[in-house]
Parts: C-alpha cells; structure tokens; sequence
C-alpha cells in the first residue's frame, strides 16, 4: 500500500516562501510521477504541479508558473513543492498525488493521495 506523507505548511505572510515535502512508501516510487494539488474553503481540489517519475519533466499550474518549483530527490521517493512570493489566493490544503501514468495530472486520475498540509498566506 503506498503511502504520502506531506509536511511543511504553515503560515506565512505574502511575498514569503515555503517548501513542502512528500515522502513516498510502500512501493516502487521510480514508477509513479508524483504532483500536488490544492483546495481551497469552498473551492474545487485543482492541480498545482506535478513532476515525471525521473524528475525530468515538470507541469505547473498557469496560477504558479514562475513563483512555484517542483522537483524530486535522487532517490525519486520525496518530492518538494518550493513556493516563492506567496499570495494570500495561495492559501488551501496541499495534497500530495501520486499517478502512474502521467505528470499532468486531473482529480480523476490520481491512484494516491496524502492527508493534506495546510498553507496559509496572509495580507
């Protein structure tokens, strides 16, 4: 049984920065793309970013291209989140996905999902 585990939320007031992590379990994490997403109070879960199972391939959501960066460890088992210039419009749930097909990744497709870490910028 996979397992994601999230951490590194918190927070923090706009212009500022933080990174989450995930740690993949369980199984093989070399074959899984692994990606995050967020959710809002009221809102729709929406893709964030999401990373190809070697770390070479990166998609980003248009909202954070630029300010946000997705990338893996050499071990492929943690995956990082680094978010520069926070807006308070970034502040959800952040939950880490993991998928085996693709980096680019929907609601829909995820096979895996961690508890959700909470991001909060303010004004």
């Amino acid at each position: 049984q996979v397992q994601l585990a999230e951490s590194g939320g918190g927070l923090v007031q706009a212009g500022g920065s933080l990174r989450l992590s995930c740690a993949f379990s369980g199984r093989t994490a070399t074959t899984y793309a692994m990606g995050w997403f967020r959710q809002a109070p009221g809102k729709e879960r929406e893709f964030v970013a999401g990373v190809s199972w070697g770390g070479g391939r990166q998609y980003y959501a248009d909202a954070v291209k630029g300010r946000f960066t997705i990338s893996r460890d050499n071990a492929k088992t943690t995956v990082y989140l680094q978010m520069n210039s926070l807006k308070p419009e970034d502040t959800a749930v952040y939950y880490c996905a993991a998928e085996r097909s693709t980096a680019i990744m929907t609601v829909s497709s995820v096979d895996y999902w961690g508890q959700g870490t909470q991001v909060t910028v303010s004004s």
